[in-house]
């Protein structure tokens, strides 16, 4: 059992001491200072020590028997308090001053950085005013961030909207000394453009352990407006860098600088924090930080499921390679910041908490302390940042809701926290991890793939040479001679219309019965030559029927072919009332030799064409309907992303392609045609290739209809469902040569490159999709509020029953989305 000191008085050092005083090996934790909330933890005391003189601070570490001191800020570390304790014999979690000057010392940080080519933004740094100013003017960059090179408690950065500004900042810092020595040298940065992303790696000079990224939120006001301040809430894991990045940066960035540091002897221990900024070129260096953060701390600790005190202990002793940092599965963190009346200008002292014990008696929240003291037996302020709420979840939208909801119900006069912590990084974590999917909806893709695997067998058993049939009888005639084919080839093709009917417009449902037949067969070069209906139903209604069959045969006239027939099957009891079901069967001819794909003549290099959808077409309405049960919405409401209404916006007819493409096939300049349905890109443009080819595409080239951002962020869908579910606003796709494109583009309105085919390797997708989550994320941004509103609203019932609960299974099942 061992003693551990903790420097410090914060939410950083509450959230440590709250860590460190769950293992077992830990018997005392002393604080100095502490706070009135630290010194609640179990194990915890509170001590009166001069943290600025370190001989003393480490002659009574001795008489307490302390085998571990932990340093929080970032002040005592530049002033040397490693270096004291070491002299003692005392382990240090916290570099000694060389080291900590990666982050005491911003103009020293730089100038390592370019010495050892770690990527960071480009700067200049400066004692003069004059020439600093002069360097932001003449900068063939925007030279508009300014730090001051010293420590400057958090508010030594002024990021500037223009050049005026910047050097405004200049003249505070080195003419009227408001920061003080901390500005006697400035830093002028390159402004870069990006998502910032905090990652943080544990050292013990010469091996790391990488934590989970995390976002801090600086701005003092919603949507990143306002002061600069110390951290008004942040979120773990953040999604914005994903692994692949992740583990550049751990190789990079984190144990780069650990290698560097060492080969210019100076041996780093024990936290390196790196501020990024994730732009086009990759991740760059903001600044480092010799110490954890405040507050990703609070929010990265959490969801730790190793012993934090032996983690310390192995970075000190030099063997963190042999520790197994461990993380807990599918949880995130959120911490939304509380700060005092005037904060970051001023702050109030003083002022009562009420609602503090409330909140930390939730399950799965935590409270740390950052300026909260007790006076006559109240909580109080204590100024600057009060406190901040860390909700865990499994959902980063729950706990971004739940963490927001506690600053409602913690209040003290002039109270202010920020009501959109975590919600850049909320996009993303749905189409990475959003659970909701097309087979939990009902519908089971991989199913449908077997089963038509399965099916092929029995289907090929059946052809045979000629196979064109005897028309004559009970059936329609035609004659493809009579429309000018001389040696034709029938293409037949049938579909229906899916759920799409549960949201049934009478009059257009036809228009996408036809579209999904007529524009399959075009795939195949064919020209739509008749078309047959079936509509089945429970008990006959003549006008809906009517308004049904009407709305074929319109789509019938935008495809060029002729309504010849069908069958209308009245059957009681099959359907409920009201409902019917509908199939389409449409036949097309194209002269041999030239039906589509044209698979011997695909090569790499051929462009890939998209023809826009005009919506969701006639697929996935399984697991559009699963959201709007989910939101309980009405069909009749407005729309968030338009002036019609939900149910308008989803039944927009499908988009019918015969007219356009159908010439410029007969022209031949069209290799291949991939009718995007069921399955989406990921699933259908493979039907029309080779295995020896592949399709890249690029997000950024094809605009995406603002239904499909609606839907993954109020459905909380991930990326892969949405690209094989949906069109996601490509309706049709057309492969065609290098020497065709410019032809094709010109001759078809709407269309756009979007891509190119390439040579597969075998193990490889047969469609690559750049840029999806870059391109869709910020589409969904707008939609978070109200998703984060309704995480909000989520109550849990409990129901109390008798007997086996019959009356509550019926009920259940009349509503089972309540």
């Amino acid at each position: 059992m061992e003693n551990v000191l903790v420097i410090g008085n914060g939410g950083r050092e509450h959230a440590i001491c709250w860590k460190l005083s769950q293992a077992p090996e830990v018997k005392h934790i002393f604080v100095a200072p502490g706070s009135h909330g630290i010194a609640e933890i179990d194990k915890v005391e509170n001590v009166s020590l001069d943290i600025n003189n370190f001989k003393v601070l480490a002659e009574w570490a001795k008489t307490q028997n302390v085998k571990l001191v932990v340093v929080g800020p970032e002040v005592p570390l530049a002033k040397g308090i490693a270096d004291e304790l070491a002299r003692a014999g005392i382990s240090c979690f916290g570099p000694q001053s060389k080291a900590a000057k990666i982050e005491s010392d911003k103009k020293w940080a730089k100038e390592f950085m370019i010495r050892h080519d770690i990527p960071t933004a480009r700067f200049g740094s400066f004692d003069d005013a004059e020439k600093a100013k002069e360097f932001i003017k003449k900068a063939d960059f925007n030279a508009l961030v300014v730090k001051a090179s010293g420590l400057a408690a958090g508010k030594g950065v002024v990021v500037a909207s223009d050049k005026a500004e910047a050097c405004a900042a200049v003249d505070m810092m080195l003419k009227d000394h408001k920061l003080g020595s901390a500005g006697a040298v400035v830093v002028v940065e390159e402004l870069l453009d990006g998502e910032e992303v905090s990652v943080l790696c544990l050292s013990d000079g010469k091996h790391i352990k990488v934590l989970l990224p995390s976002q801090d939120h600086k701005r003092i006001f919603d949507n990143d407006l306002g002061s600069n301040t110390g951290g008004m809430g942040a979120y773990c894991p953040c999604p914005l860098i994903d692994d692949n990045q992740l583990a550049w940066v751990s190789e990079h960035i984190l144990q780069k600088s650990v290698d560097c540091l060492a080969a210019e002897n100076i041996p780093f221990c024990c936290v390196l924090y790196a501020g990024l900024m994730l732009t086009k070129e990759g991740p760059k260096v903001l600044e480092f930080n010799c110490r954890f953060g405040d507050p990703e701390t609070q929010v990265i600790l959490p969801l730790i499921d190793s012993n934090l005190y032996q983690a310390m202990k192995a970075c000190c002793e030099g063997n963190l390679d042999k520790f197994d940092l461990k993380w807990k599965e599918g949880l995130t963190a959120v911490g939304v910041v509380m700060s005092s009346k005037g904060y970051p200008e001023s702050s109030s002292k003083g002022d009562e908490i009420t609602g503090l014990e409330r909140v930390a008696k939730q399950c799965d929240m935590l409270v740390f302390h950052s300026g909260v003291a007790k006076k006559n037996e109240k909580l109080v302020t204590n100024g600057g940042r009060v406190l901040i709420n860390v909700s865990l979840a499994p959902s980063l939208v729950t706990a971004a809701a739940k963490a927001t909801k506690a600053c409602t119900i913690i209040t003290f006069p002039g109270a202010h926290h920020r009501t959109d912590i975590a919600h850049k990084g909320i996009p993303r974590w749905f189409l990475t991890r959003g659970r909701l999917s097309y087979k939990a909806s009902g519908v089971d893709i991989s199913a449908g793939d077997a089963l038509v695997s399965a099916i092929k067998p029995s289907a090929s058993e059946t052809s045979r040479d000629g196979v064109l049939n005897d028309l004559g009888g009970f059936g329609a005639f035609f004659s493809p001679q009579l429309a000018g084919y001389k040696n034709p080839v029938l293409v037949s093709g049938t579909d229906g219309v899916g759920t799409k009917l549960k949201l049934v417009l009478h009059s257009t449902i036809g228009v996408d019965l036809v579209a999904m037949c007529v524009n399959d067969i075009l795939c195949h070069g064919a020209e739509p030559l008749f078309f047959l209906d079936y509509f089945a139903c429970g008990h006959l209604d003549v006008e809906v029927a009517n308004s049904v069959i009407n709305g074929i045969a319109q789509g019938c006239k935008m495809a060029g072919c002729a309504l010849v027939g069908g069958e209308t099957a009245e059957m009681p009891g099959l359907y409920a009332e009201g409902e019917y079901d509908l199939a389409g069967f449409s036949v097309g001819a194209v002269e041999r030799g030239s039906e589509l794909p044209l698979v011997s003549s695909l090569q790499s290099g051929d462009c890939v064409i998209a023809l826009p959808s005009s919506g969701l077409h006639s697929n996935g309405y399984s697991l559009v309907r699963k959201v709007i049960n989910n939101l309980h919405m009405d069909y009749a409401e407005k729309s968030p992303f338009s002036n019609k209404t939900i149910g308008e916006e989803l039944l927009t007819p499908t988009t019918i392609y015969v007219h356009d493409v159908l010439p410029l096939v007969q022209q031949g300049l069209i290799k291949a045609l991939a009718h995007i349905t069921g399955g989406g890109l990921l699933e259908n443009i493979p039907r029309v290739l080779t295995d020896k080819f592949k399709v890249t595409l690029d997000a950024k080239l094809w605009n995406i209809p603002k239904v499909f951002p609606w839907l993954a962020a109020v459905g909380g869908i991930n990326e892969r469902e949405m690209l094989r579910t949906f069109n996601c606003g490509v309706g049709m796709i057309l492969i065609v040569g290098k020497d065709k494109k410019d032809k094709v583009l010109k001759s078809l309105k709407n269309s756009t490159l979007i891509g190119e085919v390439q040579k597969r390797i075998e193990g490889e997708p047969s469609v690559t999709i750049n840029n999806f989550v870059e391109t869709f994320a910020p589409l969904m941004k707008p939609y978070v509020p109200s998703v984060i509103q309704r995480a909000r609203n989520v109550k849990r019932i409990g129901v109390l029953i008798s007997g086996t609960g019959t009356n509550l299974q019926v009920s259940k099942n009349k509503q089972p989305t309540s």
